[in-house]
């Protein structure tokens, strides 16, 4: 085996080499649409249960890896994780999501976040991300993920799900001194988790501020991204040479200010066309996505289309083929291996086309 065959497909593309074909995974692979999750969800209903047991977590990242055999196997994890770690403790109800109770809404409240020591608050990473590269070995690269300041602030700031980010807001636009600090926090214990992930052995992290979304270009100048950069900037000190995605839901207002956090690849949602996001992120920014995932519930033809559109656009160097959004519950299970058999057989569909 040559020496490039290796490295994992996923780390040549974050490194922008000319490939034959992406590499392919999906957000959320790990996941309800999956009767062999919902099986064993069954016999352990709680999520943090799931997510912190490090036996369950490595069994629940390794069923697509089983099933489809992506190039990419992530941590079955959550983004509010290392919370209660910082003194913002939380809960997952299975109908309702993240429940922060009290949320983070008063000065006294913010002070008393305080440094993430991953190794003490967050032990069973180490176990989670070590036994999935001993599993999956050279065949495909094994992704961390944390949430972005911004994102883990509006959680805490607004304590659950929200519609109207009226909490958060009202702190940007009331107090923002205060928001400021939680941020910066935030921001620091988040590199933190970083580094620990890759010193584990992840070898991609992708960021997701699935939130920022719904900022103006404005106010995400000045709550997300410098927030953003300033984990990015600190991975990069210690760990130049690991690649960072950074993820938002409804990105397209934003677009073109993610290209600023310093991150190596950006990844696209449905919203945006592969061509465009080219056009404006440069040559010198990854892409990852960005198919729809409810085109999976469509027939295999539009499937196949949708990902040879989505690949000719990006074009051979620098990008990873992704949903623009995690995969839906529900979606039928032949349609997602359908997905990465096409994904993995591309090269011979470009020849034909």
């Amino acid at each position: 085996m040559t020496a490039v065959n290796q490295v994992p497909l996923l780390l040549r593309a974050a490194r922008h080499e000319v490939l034959e074909r992406p590499p392919v995974w999906m957000m959320r692979q790990a996941g309800r649409y999956m009767k062999v999750y919902r099986d064993l969800r069954d016999r352990y209903p709680s999520f943090r249960d799931r997510s912190e047991n490090a036996d369950l977590a490595i069994e629940i990242s390794l069923q697509p890896w089983r099933a489809f055999r992506p190039d990419g196997v992530i941590m079955f994890s959550d983004i509010l994780t290392p919370l209660p770690g910082m003194g913002i403790p939380f809960d997952i109800v299975e109908s309702k999501g993240p429940i922060i109770d009290p949320p983070i809404r008063t000065q006294a409240q913010i002070d008393a976040v305080h440094e993430l020591d991953p190794e003490t608050a967050l032990p069973y990473i180490r176990t989670i991300l070590q036994t999935l590269r001993s599993e999956v070995g050279n065949d495909a690269a094994v992704l961390g993920f944390v949430g972005s300041p911004w994102t883990l602030a509006a959680y805490a700031v607004e304590g659950k799900t929200s519609k109207s980010y009226t909490n958060i807001k009202g702190m940007a636009f009331s107090e923002p001194a205060m928001l400021h600090q939680l941020l910066g926090k935030l921001a620091d214990n988040i590199a933190a988790y970083v580094r620990y992930q890759i010193d584990c052995g992840a070898q991609v992290v992708q960021l997701f501020d699935s939130w920022a979304g719904q900022l103006s270009p404005m106010d995400y100048r000045t709550f997300a991204l410098p927030y953003q950069q300033r984990v990015v900037q600190q991975v990069k000190q210690t760990h130049p040479d690991t690649p960072l995605i950074l993820y938002i839901s409804g990105s397209a207002g934003v677009f073109d200010l993610m290209g600023e956090s310093g991150v190596d690849i950006v990844s696209v949602d449905w919203t945006m066309d592969m061509a465009e996001a080219r056009r404006r992120l440069g040559p010198s920014v990854g892409v990852q996505g960005n198919i729809d995932p409810a085109i999976l519930f469509g027939s295999q033809d539009l499937i196949r289309d949708r990902i040879l559109d989505t690949i000719k656009k990006a074009g051979n160097r620098g990008h990873i083929l992704n949903l623009g959004h995690g995969i839906l519950p529900g979606t039928p299970e032949a349609n997602a291996a359908y997905f990465f058999e096409t994904a993995k057989n591309i090269d011979k569909l470009l020849a034909t086309v």
